[in-house]
This record gives C-alpha cells, sequence and structure tokens, in this order.
C-alpha cells in the first residue's frame, strides 16, 4: 500500500498518580480524569497503540500498519523489528517517581524485549522555579549503592532547573525524573522499561506505596553520571528554521518553527511530526490538510515534496 498523505493520529491517553488537567486545557484533548498524565500521541506499543484518523487504514492500529503496511515506513523485506519510536506528551501536575531505564542489551536479556529506553525532552511549558532531576552525584558504585540503600536521596539526586523552550537528552542508564509544573514532549525508543528508584513515599488511591524496583536500577545505572552533549545545529529553508536539537543512535529530533512558507522534499524513511504551537496548511499534490496545536501525524515513505505555509512550531523525529 502506498498513501500520498500524511497518517493522522488519535492520542492514547493514561491516567498517573502525578497527572492533571493541562493535556485538556493546552491542547484540548478529551481526556476523562482529572489525573491524566500522558498522551501516547504516535505510539505503536501493543497495551496503547495509535488509531489512524484518515485515508484508507483509518481506524486501523499504527501497530497493525507497521506490521502490515510496511512500505509506508520503507521497511525492507525480512525486516521483522518493532516500531521504534513512541512519542508522547507528559502533564507533571506533581513530581514524576525517579527512575531509569536499561540499554537494548539488558532490555533483551532481562526483560525479553526488543528496546531498551533511551529518550529526550522538548520543554513545552513550565511554572517558575520548575527544576527537574537529571543524574546522581555518586562517583562509584558502591557509594551509589550505599545512598540508595540508605534513602539519602537529596544528598544522591542532581536537580536542574528548566524553562519553556528547553531540551534534555535521556540516555538508557540516566536516572531522572521530571518536576511538578512541566509539560514535555517526549521522543523515546518504543518501549515501556522503567525501573523506580524513589516515589516520595506516596501511595496509591488504595493506600499501596508503589513498586520500586531497586535490584536493578543498582545494575543499569551509569557510574559516574556525565551529561549528554548533544550538539544543536539551526538552518533556515525559506520561511522555517530548523534546528536540530539532538541526532543521536536511536533518534533524531528537530524543532521546526515556520513563519511563513516553506516547500521540503522527504528524504527520511518516514516522518513524525506534532504541532506544538499556532497552525499552518501542509499541502501535499495539491491535497491541503489544517495542522493545528495538538495534532499529531507521519509522513510516510514516498510523500515526496511537500509545502507547509502558516505560523506554527513543530517537534519532528525519525530514526
Amino acid at each position: 500500500m502506498y498513501t500520498n498523505e500524511p497518517i493522522f493520529l488519535k492520542p492514547v491517553f493514561q491516567e498517573r498518580i502525578w497527572g492533571g488537567i493541562k493535556l485538556k486545557t493546552e491542547f484540548s484533548y478529551d481526556i476523562s480524569s482529572e489525573k491524566t498524565g500522558e498522551a501516547w500521541v504516535i505510539s505503536a506499543l501493543p497495551h496503547g497503540s495509535s488509531i489512524i484518523t484518515n485515508g484508507a487504514l483509518k481506524g486501523k492500529t499504527l501497530e497493525h500498519t507497521w506490521k502490515e503496511h510496511g512500505k509506508l515506513f520503507n521497511k525492507k523485506p525480512g525486516d521483522v523489528r518493532k516500531y521504534p519510536l513512541l512519542v508522547k506528551i507528559l502533564d507533571a501536575a506533581d513530581d514524576l517517581s525517579v527512575q531509569v531505564h536499561p540499554n537494548d542489551a539488558y532490555a533483551r536479556e532481562v526483560e525479553g524485549v526488543p528496546y531498551g529506553k533511551t529518550e529526550c525532552w522538548y520543554v513545552l511549558s513550565a511554572e517558575e522555579g520548575a527544576e527537574l532531576v537529571l543524574g546522581h552525584h555518586a562517583k562509584t558504585r558502591e557509594e551509589l549503592v550505599q545512598m540508595m540503600d540508605q534513602g539519602e536521596w537529596d544528598k544522591l539526586l542532581r536537580r536542574i532547573k528548566v524553562k519553556a523552550g528547553d531540551f534534555i537528552y535521556v540516555p538508557s542508564g540516566t536516572i531522572h525524573a521530571i518536576g511538578k509544573g512541566i509539560v514535555i514532549l517526549e521522543t523515546q525508543q518504543s518501549s515501556d522499561i522503567t525501573y523506580r528508584v524513589y516515589d516520595y513515599d506516596r501511595r496509591d488511591s488504595m493506600g499501596n506505596k508503589r513498586e520500586l524496583h531497586l535490584d536493578r536500577a543498582k545494575e543499569v545505572t551509569l557510574v559516574p553520571h556525565e551529561d549528554a552533549n548533544s550538539e544543536q545545529t539551526e538552518t533556515q529553508f525559506e520561511d522555517l528554521v530548523e534546528k536540530k536539537l539532538v541526532e543521536e543512535q536511536y533518534f533524531t529530533v528537530y524543532h521546526w518553527n515556520l513563519n511563513g512558507k516553506v516547500t521540503r522534499t522527504m528524504t527520511e524513511d518516514f516522518l513524525q511530526v506534532s504541532v506544538i504551537k499556532g497552525d499552518a496548511t501542509l499541502n501535499i499534490n495539491h491535497q491541503f490538510f489544517q495542522v493545528t496545536k495538538g495534532m499529531n501525524f507521519i509522513l510516510p515513505h514516498g510523500i515526496g515534496t511537500y509545502h507547509l505555509e502558516g505560523n506554527a512550531e513543530f517537534i519532528v523525529s525519525h530514526e
């Protein structure tokens, strides 16, 4: 199957103990709970696959489409991989648990799943003074284990302040947590493996503390912590400013700022696109599509040349 139009996707919402209502108030999403923490906006995970909302594949899941219509993603014959990426928008009305994710090798050997989890965050909004956890202060693994066992979280955890427009790259093995008052767009490997390190001794609706995974966290955490350096570059294409936020093993992520018109030609296997501000018209072979804040879509392989016109910002990613 070939399609010469974008593949628009319906988000899958996840209720979380730390979630809120900003996915409704800031993105006009139809959430059903005031504890909605995550919108999986481009997802092919079996327990949360996005639904296509247009075209010949309307009503099909992205998971199904990846498996059955691989030409849309330029999949090669015999490619049996799972869909590689996952895009989320998270509303942290409270602090997320402190956590860490394994790399691919550990995920395959210990969890029996194909992908570990390297991720990155684009801060969409942040309340004044908002901060997140990124890394730790332990110099050796022995020191890391000791501070975890003794619950010396204030001493162990490294905190940084953030504001709207900040970008953070979080390789597997990095201890991290999104803080209260932050809304982010997250691009990550297509994995849901999380080892919870610390949860502020919170209790769920049943009065139970959430499970921690300290043994595995101690094994996968990188020691000592080193900040990941992602060299950002900026390029102007007509009325579009493209900032490359990160180009690493698993994904390349861009911020696009459009103020006017631009014509681009697809060179990637496929592009994932999230509209984070404003609105624009997408023109593909004289088919016109209105794209507005909160919409998420894939430009499939074979699109060729496309045109954008309007005033909008996008987060765009590909393998």
